[in-house]
């Protein structure tokens, strides 16, 4: 029988008000039910509140550089269960088990990171232009916070949200996306273990049409931080405007891979392959678009295709599976709906372009990691993202033509651009309109101690991961102190 999981309240693991749970599925595997969660209600969502809230102020009092011991132990505690954590990942989210350990580790970086962040969270001494004034400013944390969470990182980008919170003094109630909470749950876990007082950290389970509104709008929540689809993120955006609370956004991407003519042609598309199918495509950087120079746009594609084709699609447990399944029917459905979409507006599949079926295939939810050509950037599946192992590869011109392009998107979070010469390097930085902006390498990867964070519609502007984490967390307070009276 699957572990069936409570909610988080109070250091506690309890049950939910409505008696009822759901099911979390393989989707390498769909006869596998992984684990049972609490279908949660407003009333769940409530006492989580109020315990976090009662519980703020006396964490928030406890010195920063011991709060952040506990982030590093909780570390370490992770560490010592990073096997059995990446198995977690991997059977319920659907990645390959090298890419679930790697997500592990980062998670387990970001909580060594932030708790260093403890010891360093500090102001500024500023001169004043009065005698006898001492000015100075100092963080403050912002009360409780509310975390929603993605799937397609399970434990990443929980560790990433997380971790500043609770490290500038915040309580927090995390609701994990409802495919996969088992990491979440992990981390709570090693907090749990490492010392984090009662209340400092609640989680609920469900769907978000059942406690969405509630984790918005309950009078308790001082900030939000959303990692998921503009259609919700806009929605909820909408909702904190009106209360004037602080809200952090990360939505989409339509992410270009600029290839020019000098590129190293099999290093190029190494990096394209693993930027735009690695994790199935279901990133937000992942690359959706690569952008080549007609010069060598025929051999660069052949090779690309060359290379596609060699990739295993399979379930990530096994060893030498490269691509794992969609996570869910739903997000596999939608992939299948593009690439028929694309087909119809009158792109031409290279490769790929079907679900897999047979033996292996059968009870999961398997793409064929697809390349479309005849692509031009006003087509659906050159806009829109699909959040799969889709890849459209556009001819252009030249250097400029392929800038025009790549910007030629409502996103703007990954960027990147594979050439060897340094003055369009240069050009390309200054140019291009995305918060992440890489050169010769893969454009979805992103390093825990750097900032993360897009443009136009990916993002609202607060950055997360790196030292400027704490921004969004704390609220800076500015003192004017005159010691000669």
């Amino acid at each position: 029988m699957p572990e069936t999981y409570g909610n988080f309240i109070a250091g506690e693991w309890v049950n939910s008000s409505s008696g009822k749970v759901f099911d979390s599925i393989n989707p390498a595997n769909t006869d596998e039910i992984v684990a049972r969660y609490q279908s949660s209600t407003s009333e769940d969502v409530k006492n989580a509140f109020e315990v976090a809230q009662k519980a703020q102020s006396a964490w928030a009092a406890m010195p920063a550089p011991n709060r952040g011991i506990i982030l590093m132990k909780a570390a370490e505690i992770l560490e010592r269960r990073a096997e059995s954590v990446a198995t977690d990942m991997t059977r319920e989210e659907g990645k390959t088990l090298p890419e679930a350990k790697g997500e592990v580790g980062r998670a387990i970086n970001i909580f060594r990171y932030f708790g260093g962040e403890g010891a360093r969270f500090s102001g500024e001494t500023v001169p004043s232009e009065r005698d006898g004034v001492f000015a100075y400013t100092f963080r403050k944390p912002l009360g409780v916070v509310s975390l929603l969470t993605p799937w397609n990182f399970p434990v990443a980008i929980p560790a990433w949200k997380i971790a500043p919170a609770l490290i500038t003094g915040n309580s927090v109630v995390v609701k994990p996306a409802s495919v996969a909470p088992l990491c979440t749950i992990r981390l709570i876990e090693a907090l749990h273990e490492a010392g984090l007082p009662k209340g400092a950290i609640n989680m609920v389970t469900g769907s978000g049409a059942a406690i969405g509104d509630e984790l918005i709008s309950n009078s308790a929540v001082k900030a939000i931080s959303f990692t998921g689809s503009c259609e919700v993120g806009t929605g909820i955006q909408r909702k904190t405007v009106q209360r004037g609370i602080k809200t952090q956004l990360e939505m989409g991407g339509k992410n270009p891979t600029i290839v020019l003519r000098d590129a190293d042609l099999n290093m190029a598309a190494d990096i394209v392959v693993n930027a735009a199918f690695f994790s199935t495509g279901q990133k937000c950087t992942a690359t959706s678009r690569a952008i080549i120079e007609e010069a060598i746009f025929e051999d660069f594609v052949k090779l690309l295709v060359e290379k596609t084709r060699k990739l295993r699609v399979g379930n990530g447990m096994e060893k030498g599976i490269d691509i794992g399944p969609c996570v869910d029917e739903g997000q596999m459905n939608t992939v299948l709906r593009y690439i028929d979409v694309g087909k119809k507006e009158g792109g031409k599949i290279l490769c790929g372009g079907k679900r897999l079926a047979g033996a292996g295939y059968d009870k999961g939810y398997f793409v064929e990691p697809t390349i479309f050509s005849g692509i031009t950037p006003e087509m659906t599946i050159a806009q829109e993202e699909i959040f799969g192992p889709v890849l459209a590869v556009l001819p252009v011109k030249d250097f400029d033509a392929a800038i025009q392009m790549a910007n030629n998107v409502k996103f703007g979070l990954s960027a990147s651009l594979l050439t060897n010469q340094l003055n369009k390097v240069f050009n390309y930085i200054n140019r291009i309109e995305a918060g992440l902006i890489i050169v010769n390498l893969p454009s979805a990867g992103v390093e825990y101690q750097l900032p993360f964070g897009g443009t136009k519609a990916s993002s609202t502007g607060h950055r997360e991961q790196g030292s400027v984490a704490i921004d969004f967390y704390s609220e800076l307070r500015t003192v004017y102190l005159k010691y000669q009276v």
